[in-house]
């Protein structure tokens, strides 16, 4: 099918197999050498420095080592860590700088790196951990951020054998330990504008793979599965990964909603409305979290009946909404409300979703939910301050019950970055509902 796909698009002669098509496209060519490298040099040396400042903290150390590494770890350059090495990054009188206490098996590749100010080589039998609270001692940091959270995983690296360690090390200055949940949270919700390109390559490829799955759909045929496994040839084919758990991504349904679920081998027919929810990565980093939407013409259609048009306009007014209110200085609880006060309008069921969530290097990234304004409870990441460079997916709702059972619901979702006057769409956003045949 994908072979039959291409050749009516063009792309190929009659005679050429999809083993032969995959084999045109070479992944590492068409992506190009990895820019991580060079992004993460100056991810620490532009936006850590207002990380920690935001986050009023001094010092921020981290402690990586082999086999059970911290979360944060490829984002500081110790990811190869073998024996334990201390990453301190501090801003002082004199400007911002981090320092790096490594064993000397791996310190001088972690220099050649240059990502950091300095990398001390810790030769066998000396501690870098002592080594580092030695210098935490002697600037007398009046706070010292360390990765214990108890609400961001990426924050909460340090384990309960570390942290007594480094307690007893430090002594009386233990008390000034603090989290660093906000250093992580202002650090990793900011996406630097190269990061903002790659996620708009991703964006629009996973948009433009749903499109080419929906033109696959034989009404009364093909099934759910079907479709998941065509986008799963499509990431095979451009050499990415799954956005998520690969068993849910994509996540191809054309019956009652199922919520974070797997394709299934439902057949899909005339009258579904059909949505796939999609991610890939890109450069083993960034994310991207896109769905379309189509509906399936019943015999003598040639246009969605009035009501599934409702449900799909209203939809999208609701993420339209939803961008407009994504801006500077907003909470995300507000970016929830702009749009469920058009649910309520256009007669939606209700939906438990948060509107949107923080996209980038995972699906469910860190940085402010965008929610809360219905909920039994508001999520304290809905209350926080959106801000400039912050990238989010987010959706426009309509549900409603269907005739067999159930409820269906239309989530029209995109990705944007904010900007400094708002928001704007990483890609041309879906407009109108995408029709299938039956004839």
């Amino acid at each position: 099918m994908l072979a039959l796909l291409l050749f009516f698009m063009g792309c190929l002669s009659p005679n050429e197999s999809d083993s032969e098509i995959i084999s045109k496209i070479d992944p590492d060519e068409y992506w190009g050498e990895n820019p991580w490298p060079g992004i993460r040099k100056k991810r620490i040396s532009e936006l850590l420095p207002n990380a920690l400042e935001a986050a009023k903290v001094d010092c921020w150390l981290i402690i990586c080592r082999e086999n059970n590494n911290d979360p944060i770890a490829d984002h500081i350059g110790g990811e190869n860590a073998g024996g334990t090495a201390a990453f301190l990054f501090y801003n002082d009188e004199e400007g911002f700088h981090s320092l790096v206490f490594s064993p000397s098996g791996e310190s001088t590749a972690l220099d050649d790196l240059d990502i950091h100010d300095k990398v001390v080589s810790v030769e066998r039998g000396i501690s870098a951990v002592g080594m580092a609270v030695d210098f935490i001692k002697e600037k007398d940091f009046a706070t010292i951020a360390v990765n214990s959270s108890t609400s961001n995983s990426m924050a909460d690296g340090l384990t309960y054998s570390q942290r007594i360690d480094l307690e007893k090390r430090l002594g009386a200055l233990s008390s000034r330990l603090v989290s660093s949940t906000e250093v992580v949270y202002e650090w990793l919700s900011i996406k630097l504008p190269e990061e903002v390109e790659i996620l708009k390559k991703a964006a629009q490829l996973t948009a433009d793979w749903q499109i080419e799955a929906y033109k696959e759909v034989v009404p009364g045929k093909s099934t759910d599965a079907d479709i998941a496994k065509f986008l799963k040839q499509k990431m095979a084919e451009y050499g990415v990964t799954d956005g998520w758990a690969p068993d849910q991504n994509p996540n191809v349904n054309s019956g009652a909603d199922r919520g974070h679920s797997h394709a299934t081998d439902k057949v899909i027919m005339p009258g579904d409305v059909i949505q796939i929810d999609f991610g890939i990565k890109v450069y083993d980093r960034w994310v991207s979290d896109i769905q379309r939407f189509a509906y399936v013409l019943k015999s003598g259609e040639t246009e969605a009946p009035k009501d599934i048009m409702h449900y799909w306009e209203s939809g999208k007014a609701g993420n339209r909404a939803a961008l407009k209110a994504l801006k500077p200085g907003a909470r995300g609880v507000d970016v929830d409300k702009a749009q469920r006060i058009l649910m309520e309008k256009a007669g939606s069921e209700y939906v438990m979703w948060s509107t949107g969530h923080p996209v980038g290097y995972v699906a469910h990234d860190v940085g402010p939910n965008l929610g809360g304004s219905q909920a039994s409870h508001v999520r304290p990441a809905s209350q926080k301050e959106i801000k400039e460079g912050m990238t989010f997916a987010f959706d426009g709702f309509h549900a409603w019950t269907l005739e067999n059972g159930g409820t269906k619901t239309i989530s029209v979702e995109e990705m944007a970055v904010v900007k400094k006057d708002g928001a704007e769409y990483l890609i041309a956003p879906q407009e109108d509902l995408i029709l299938i045949s039956s004839e």
